[in-house]
């Protein structure tokens, strides 16, 4: 249920309703808009009187939310959510451009392609310290090595740096990070979202192979619910019956998003078509879309990688989708 008050009701009337309604056992989620408050209830709301409600000098109108996640929903919170990483924002109109090799290999190789995706409007270095990966005798990542020299990294060129949880046994070695990946197989890996909830560090949700919007939206609902409201979600592709490309990117996910959340949502166009000719075409129509910033593989030797080179660009190739990218924002602005 979501209580809409008027303009012009003082932050002391607010709070006398936020008291009344907890008496209750509601939690009150407070939206603070330019023009007007929402208040999201929470919990069992059979128990308020919605006449009653409505009758309060302060309300202008009471809805019951039939959507089951309720934090992470737009009518909860009408304003779009702008996330800061560091000196970089995402959302409300801020736009990232994350960018970094599939999985760090050396500190020579991951300084080179931070320092080359920064000059082409990079505001995140993503790269893998540690790999889920198909097959067990596939590179799985640097692990804790591969977070240190990623912090390197940060240090050389000042890039917020983006990387993927797999297990909360490791959540330590990720006291540094500044964005914390959640990828397309833990998605539902409903104690791992709770642990990410409980920390304010801002998380890159990714939705699963086979994963409904609504399931990647209540995925994110666990994360809020412990209080950590710094939710980017990603789309990167479903499993359907085509084989052309690795998976089949959903670029209709991206308005359904903005109309149901208020969360924003980035793009993997890397993961999503498993091939480097067409990954900027998608970031093309990402960007057009409307999304709220894109995820693009980068690699200084594509040929060489220890992990996904197929779908990685050389650094010269992300300047120039850089580029076009931002012409096609202006357009849209």
């Amino acid at each position: 249920m979501i209580a809409i008050l008027k303009p012009g009701t003082t932050p002391q009337q607010t709070q006398h309703l936020v008291s009344w309604l907890k008496t209750m056992n509601l939690d009150v989620h407070i939206s603070q808009g330019a023009e007007v408050t929402v208040l999201g209830l929470i919990g069992d709301t059979s128990r308020v009187d919605m006449d009653l409600l409505k009758s309060l000098e302060m309300v202008e109108t009471v809805k019951r939310v039939s959507e089951p996640f309720k934090q992470a929903n737009r009518k909860f919170h009408p304003q779009d959510t702008i996330v800061t990483v560091d000196n970089a924002r995402i959302g409300g109109g801020y736009f990232a451009m994350i960018a970094g090799p599939c999985s760090v290999e050396s500190e020579e190789q991951i300084i080179e392609v931070a320092q080359a995706v920064k000059a082409s409007g990079a505001t995140m270095l993503r790269g893998g310290a540690f790999k889920p990966r198909t097959s067990p005798y596939a590179f799985q990542g640097m692990k804790g090595e591969g977070i240190q020299l990623l912090l390197k990294a940060k240090e050389a060129t000042g890039l917020p740096i983006v990387t993927e949880l797999m297990n909360i046994s490791t959540l330590d070695l990720f006291a540094d990070v500044d964005v914390i990946q959640v990828g397309a197989r833990n998605m539902q890996n409903f104690d791992l979202l709770k642990e990410l909830g409980k920390t304010k560090k801002p998380i890159l949700l990714k939705r699963g192979l086979a994963n409904t919007i609504q399931e990647l939206l209540m995925s994110a609902e666990y994360i809020m619910s412990e209080g950590n409201e710094n939710v980017i979600l990603c789309e990167r592709g479903i499993r359907t019956f085509e084989t052309a490309t690795r998976n089949t990117l959903d670029l209709s996910a991206v308005a359904v998003l903005h109309n149901l959340t208020h969360l924003p949502v980035v793009v993997d166009p890397s993961h999503a078509t498993g091939r480097a000719d067409l990954v900027a075409p998608m970031a093309f129509a990402a960007a057009a879309a409307g999304a709220d910033g894109i995820m693009v593989e980068v690699h200084n030797n594509p040929a060489c990688a220890l992990c996904d080179g197929a779908q990685s660009l050389t650094p010269p190739q992300f300047d120039e989708l850089s580029r076009k990218v931002q012409k096609i924002r202006e357009v849209l602005v």
